[in-house]
Order: structure tokens, then sequence, then C-alpha cells
């Protein structure tokens, strides 16, 4: 296994990784958009650090209405088969450009932003130097698969009940611990500089506000650290066994605060003044806050390069049966709410690969009008296991895999495939979220509840309508499609009072579209019943 050398490259240089020939992916040029003229001053800045691409968008407060976006993607580095990894320069960079130019395409000064809010990939880890803030190491990403043999040894030796009761997570490559714990031991020195304090660890988040406050800032907020596989979600703090299980050591960790909270300020240099940070959450918490999902049993599903369903379970966590995760929703004035979360990793990264990949298209809109040109009794099933399979199978050695295929197969098909993979893994999700909540005596959701959905993917017609007659259930897509980013704006706004408490705050949301479900229940469950068993096959280990 390739072993890590400490972090010399920026992001337009290689890292002198000895690894295998990787693959990169060229990041694509900036784009700035502005959306409405700004009327007067307040605006709420939000920073959203995705895994393809790094935007900020502005928002005018208390209805915050979008008035700005600039946007930029990421350079994808694959060092190994199963592993992933992003430049943290090129992170920085990519998030200082889009504020500087959201900003000025908005016709406005660094003065007239009240706050900023980070919105960010999750579980994602980095480790850099306190005195310099020189990354060691390129991050390693969340969909990174690097650490399956420990993690698997790890349940092998009977840790997996205690993580999952005290952390709400299973013992998996997805999260934060078992990544930080490879670089501290492949890393030369790092283990003893992190010892001695040296060094500081964090999630994009994290480093971000780092580099926003010139390193005065060294937090975090609850949403992120609930993903590290280090912090008790019932007791608020980070957990003693669970470092001493991970081998981290205490020094490297930074401070939990509220979702809305000061978070410091910018250094007066790099946006042209000092403007406060008063909001943190990680992505999909913050596209929650974004689709209103505030009541119990509300639930939304955002498709990126993967996609995450999270069902608000209210003020006590709820134990899941169902291999899903108990996670931390939201924490406000020092009070937590829940959610179960369920993980596809491959969503929108199916439809790069019909495009990067086999060449099918030459932009990922184009999918879902390919895949309306396929024949349904040709039917394929794309099992997108690239990196393993999440909730509710937890597979990290399952690889992809295509059944069904003919002479007659064709592009269509493969897109249809594609596309339809996201949809019956949302029923995976959905199907388990139910089970849980009928187990906890919450009352199961009903069949018919309607689900909300952003992201990438929510902007394909063809996509949800598949997704409603998949489900067997409404599909709302919002009028504001960058819900991620409007969470962090809330949070930012909430703490600056400039936006109202969750209450009111819910009743602004807009439909922009309802989809309801059209195929017939018999061809619905023929073709789910194709699916489960396409991934029976797929798995590495038998099923249960």
């Amino acid at each position: 296994m390739p072993r890590a050398a400490p972090w010399t490259g920026s992001a337009r240089a290689e890292a002198p990784l000895p690894s295998p020939a990787r693959l990169r992916q060229p990041a694509r040029p900036f784009r700035m958009e502005l959306l409405l003229p700004m009327a007067s001053a307040g605006a709420i800045l939000a920073l959203d650090q995705g895994t393809t691409s790094t935007r900020s968008m502005l928002f005018r407060p208390p209805a915050l209405q979008p008035i700005g976006l600039a946007q930029q993607e990421i350079t994808q580095h694959y060092p190994a088969p199963g592993w992933v990894e992003h430049d943290p320069e090129e992170i920085w960079q990519t998030a200082l450009a889009t504020m500087r130019q959201a900003i000025a395409g908005a016709g406005l000064e660094a003065g007239d932003i009240a706050a900023i809010g980070i919105a960010n990939q999750r579980e994602t880890v980095l480790l850099w130097e306190r005195a310099t803030g020189r990354p060691l190491h390129r991050a390693i990403v969340w969909q990174d698969r690097r650490t399956a043999p420990l993690c698997a040894r790890l349940r092998q030796e009977g840790h997996g009940a205690a993580v999952e009761a005290r952390t709400g997570l299973l013992i998996d490559p997805y999260f934060s611990a078992t990544k930080l714990a490879w670089l501290l031991t492949e890393i030369p020195g790092a283990r003893a500089a992190a010892e001695r304090g040296a060094l500081a660890f964090g999630t994009v988040d994290t480093w971000l506000l780092w580099r926003l406050t010139a390193g005065r800032v060294h937090a975090t907020d609850a949403t992120n650290a609930a993903r590290t596989l280090l912090f008790d979600i019932h007791r608020g703090e980070w957990d003693a066994e669970m470092l001493a299980l991970f081998g981290i050591p205490a020094a490297l960790l930074p401070e939990v605060r509220d979702c809305a909270a000061e978070f410091g300020t910018t250094d007066p240099a790099l946006l042209g003044a000092a403007i406060p940070v008063r909001g943190i959450a990680g992505d999909q918490q913050a596209a929650t806050l974004g689709q209103a999902c505030f009541a119990p049993g509300m639930a939304k599903v955002t498709y990126g390069t993967g996609a995450f369903a999270l069902l608000h379970t209210g003020d006590r966590p709820v134990r899941s049966r169902n291999r899903l995760l108990t996670t931390i929703a939201c924490q406000l004035g020092g009070r937590r709410t829940y959610a179960l979360e369920g993980a596809i990793f491959i969503a929108g990264a199916a439809v790069q690969w019909l495009r990067d990949g086999l060449g099918l298209i030459r932009q990922a809109r184009e999918s879902g009008a390919l895949a309306a040109g396929s024949d349904p009794a040709r039917r394929l099933y794309l099992v997108p296991a690239f990196v393993g399979l999440g909730v509710p199978h937890w597979d990290a050695e399952a690889r992809g895999a295509i059944f069904g295929l003919t002479r007659e197969s064709g592009p269509a098909d493969f897109a249809r495939a594609a596309l339809e993979s996201v949809a019956f893994q949302t029923r995976d999700l959905m199907q388990a979220m139910r089970r849980d909540l009928a187990a906890e005596q919450h009352g199961a959701q009903d069949e018919a509840a309607v689900l909300r959905v952003d992201g990438g993917m929510a902007a394909s017609d063809w996509t949800m309508q598949a997704l409603a007659d998949l489900l067997d259930r409404p599909v709302d897509r919002p009028e504001v499609a960058e819900t991620t980013a409007l969470g962090a704006a809330y949070l930012a706004g909430l703490q600056s009072g400039l936006c109202p408490a969750p209450a009111e705050f819910a009743r602004s949301w807009q439909l922009q579209r309802r989809f309801t479900p059209a195929l017939p229940a018999a061809e619905r469950e023929a073709a789910y019943a194709g699916w489960c068993e396409a991934v029976r096959r797929t798995l590495s280990r038998p099923a249960g």
C-alpha cells in the first residue's frame, strides 16, 4: 500500500506521493452569475465548499432571496484504487476567489456583508501545522476507502456497538477518525508532532475558518464534529474513549460550537473588511435547514456527488436497527436536535461517469433526455459501487457492476440505469427509515408522505419523475435549489438577528414543482425486485 509523504504541493503541483499512476480531472472554468439587483446593504454570504466544486452565494435577508453566485470546480485526485484526495490549498483558493467574485459581481463591497455562513463536504480530513498553516498531506475525501482494512479489524475486535452507542455512526472508512489515524501513522513524525500540540486537525469547515481568520480560530460546529467517530452526540463533547480507540491525540481537536455562533472575523486583507463568521454546518444538515425540515418526520434528500437522506427525529436520537446513522441535525443555543441519515456514495458521480468515463454525454443535463430514449423492456441495472456501498449495506469492498446487458443495450440504456440507480438507492434508504421510526414507536412515516429534494440531480425532470415513480410518493422540488448555501446563510442570518426563528422561516419555503407517482404498482415492484437481486450479486459478502 502506498505510504504518505509530507505535503509540499499546491493547487497547481503534484504531491510527492509514491503511489500508482493517478487520474486527474481538470478543474473547470470559474462561473459567476448575478441573480438579482441588490437593493440594500446587509447581505449574507454563504460559502458552500462541496466535493466537486466551491461556490459562494449572496442572500438578501430576512427572506434570503439569492442575489449572487460564483462557482469553481476543484480537481479530483485518485492516487490509488479507492483513494480520493483534494488539494487543501486549492480548496482555500477557490473559496477565496468565489467569495471575492460573488461580492464584486453583486456590486457590493465587503462592508455590505453582515455575516458569513459556511457549509462544507463532511468527513473529509485535513491535517496542518499550527505555526505555519502548511498542510501535511492532501485532504482525504469522505469517499476514500483506504482505511477499510482498519475498519474491518476494529469491527472484528467487537468495537462496533460502543462506537455506535456514543457516536451514532458505524465503523466505516466514510468517517473521519480512521482517515486521521492513517495520516498520523503514515506521515513520518506526524504523531509525535500531534502529541506535542504542533498540529491541527479539521474537517473542511475548520480548515476554511482557520484560513479566513488567519489562524486565530480553530473551531467546528456540532454537526461536523458528529461525523468524525470521535464525538459523543448525547453529551455534545469529544469522547475520550473514542480518541483512545482510534489513537487520536486530543491536542489536535478543534473547539465545538453551536451551528449559529460567533466564529471570529475574517482577516481584513482577504475581502477588504473584517466580516464575522456566524454560521457553520455540514452540507447535509445545512440543506436540511434550507429545506425547512424543522419538524419531526420531515425528510429531504440532497443529490450531489453522493446523495444524502435526512429525516428529522426531534430532540432525541433514534437508534437505527437498519444500519442507518443517528446524527445531529442542528445545535442552537446549546440544544441539539437529531436526524436519521442514509448515505448513497454515488449519485451525481454516476452521471459524471457517463460523461467522463464513457463519453456518452457532453454535459450532465443531457443524461435525462438520453435516458428517456431507453426502452423499459431492455432494463439494465447499474449498481454504482465505485467506492463501496453505503446504507443499508455498508460494504466497503463492493465494486460496481452492470446486470442485464444484451446485444441491443446502448447509450440510452446506460443513462437510464445510472439515473434509476439513484432512485433505487433512495428507496432503500426511505424504507429503512420507515422501519426505524415504526420500531421506535414514533409512527411509521406515511407511504404517501412528501419527500423534499435538492442538489444538482434534482434539476432533472426525468430523474425526479423516476424517483417519484419508484418511491411511490410525491417528490417536491423547491424554488430555491441551492438549499445547502441557503441553510448556511440562514444560520449566519439567525445569529446576526437578520433572519426569523425556524418556524417563521419555514413558512417562507416555496415549492417549484411537485412530481407525483405515475408508474403502475406491478411495474414498480418488479423493477425494484430486479434492483435488489443486482445488489445481492454485487455485495462482497452475503447480505445480513
